[in-house]
């Protein structure tokens, strides 16, 4: 029998759209494996992820299995386990789609050096962004580090391909390489199980990523332009998740709301708005692959001397939804509860912390790291700085989020603050009886004399 194939999955948990899948069941005989790497993406998958990733897995294998592809796990090294899996099974040749964090591509880069010394071909491919970050630059060849220049190219660069089909299947490989169990993986919580909100938000055994493209395309990206700052509405598509973990790609959903808005007019504001939020995500993806030092430091340099306060107490109340701004404490309660948060909320808390309380934007992505299903690690870092008005096209330092008219503004029912704080009148401070830990104002000035002595050095 032909040796076979492997086909390393890692964020690019499906079977459409995978060009490195495509190419490995066209070389014959194919495995698939996924390694659990705590340094995948440079730091262990938070609790949210993990279990996030326990049942993207589980769909992973069932898609693999109808193809004849045997997905074989295993725990470690990346690296390591490929290669112990390659030698393993006699494989001719391995194949994976590229990745552009600091770690994935020097992961790369020396997984390809071993094979190569093993006498194993390789090739990678591009499968995760509508661009490469490498491939799109300036006319005089340098990066971008402001969105809307960046965003301009992209779509001077014309139409993202189309998506790969799925493989068709084929006879299902021998192999004598044993296969990690999942749930021997631990991924899910069980002592205390605290997921049951996840299960209840997501339900994982009934819906999957493509029903819920479908169901946004065909239902609510014609409003999603005027509504997608509203998180009183169903109005957003839900697919970050999907996306982070790679059970979408972009081009996937991109296409797909260009079909719509091909097939009438009165969608293309709200296309349009959704497409520019995909190039916002290739845009994050650009700034950790130029700049990686934005892991842990300021893309803003002057940053560095920026007069951050060490407050443990007001960390644990922002944690905990205890600040006293119902605004802030709903969006809280609603990440904890579904390991999900609106965007526009994101940005609400987000402010909250840097700005109101002072509080290193670092503390705010390793706790979004932990607790949200959709954690991506260029995502949460751009995002996180952006907010914090360290990052690169950053929030200006001035403008500083008001979390008592932003709840009035964008809750217009009161849904919201009805669903996630309930105990709350108003979104007036302390209307839901929890004193505010800081005032509005006194944060405001307190975060402005601060932004400002950065200029002052």
């Amino acid at each position: 029998m032909k040796k076979p194939a492997i086909v390393v999955f890692r964020r690019d948990l499906r079977t459409a759209d995978n060009a490195a899948l495509r190419a490995a069941v066209a070389d014959g005989p194919t495995l698939a494996l996924y390694v659990l790497d705590d340094a995948a993406d440079g730091r262990p998958l938070g609790g949210a992820g993990r279990w996030w990733l326990h049942h993207a897995i589980v769909r992973l294998r069932g898609q693999l299995a109808e193809l004849g592809v045997p997905l074989i796990l295993r725990k470690g090294g990346q690296n390591t386990a490929v290669i112990d899996v390659a030698i393993a099974t006699g494989a001719r040749s391995v194949y994976w789609n590229r990745r552009y964090t600091p770690w994935g591509v020097r992961t790369d880069e020396a997984l390809r050096s071993k094979l190569q010394r093993t006498g194993i071909v390789s090739d990678s491919f591009e499968g995760t962004y509508l661009r490469e970050p490498q491939t799109l630059l300036s006319k005089q060849g340098t990066w971008f580090k402001v969105f809307t220049p960046f965003y301009k190219a992209s779509l001077v660069m014309g139409e993202p391909s189309a998506p790969f089909p799925t493989p068709r299947p084929q006879a299902v490989p021998r192999t004598s390489a044993e296969s990690e169990s999942l749930e021997d993986w631990r991924l899910l919580p069980t002592a205390p199980n605290w997921a049951s909100g996840l299960r209840e938000a997501w339900a994982p055994e009934a819906h999957n990523a493509e029903s819920r493209l479908h169901d946004f395309v065909n239902s609510r990206i014609d409003s999603y332009a005027q509504d997608r700052d509203r998180p009183d509405l169903d109005a957003t598509s839900a697919l970050s998740p999907y996306l982070a973990f790679g059970e979408l790609s972009s081009r996937q959903l991109w296409h797909a709301a260009r079909r719509i808005q091909r097939s009438g007019p009165e969608e293309g504001p709200g296309v349009d708005s959704f497409l520019r939020q995909l190039v916002w995500r290739d845009f994050c993806a650009n700034l950790l692959y130029h700049s990686p030092k934005i892991v842990s430091q300021p893309f803003q340099e002057r940053f560095n001397r920026f007069p951050w306060a060490d407050d443990p107490v007001s960390l644990g109340a922002w944690q905990k939804g205890r600040t006293g701004y119902p605004w802030i404490d709903a969006g809280m309660r609603q990440l904890w509860v579904t390991g999900w948060m609106h965007n526009r909320v994101r940005m609400g808390v987000g402010s909250f912390l840097a700005k109101h309380l002072l509080l290193p934007w670092q503390h705010g992505e390793a706790w979004f790291w932990d607790t949200l299903v959709d954690a991506d690690p260029a995502q949460n870092i751009a995002n996180w700085q952006w907010v914090a008005g360290c990052g690169a096209d950053a929030v200006p330092y001035f403008r500083i989020f008001n979390p008592i008219t932003q709840g009035a503004k964008f809750d217009r029912t009161g849904r919201y603050l009805h669903e996630w704080q309930p105990a709350a009148s108003s979104y007036e401070p302390g209307s839901a009886g929890v004193p505010p830990i800081i005032g509005h104002r006194e944060g405001r000035e307190r975060a402005l004399a601060a932004f400002r002595s950065l200029s002052d050095r």
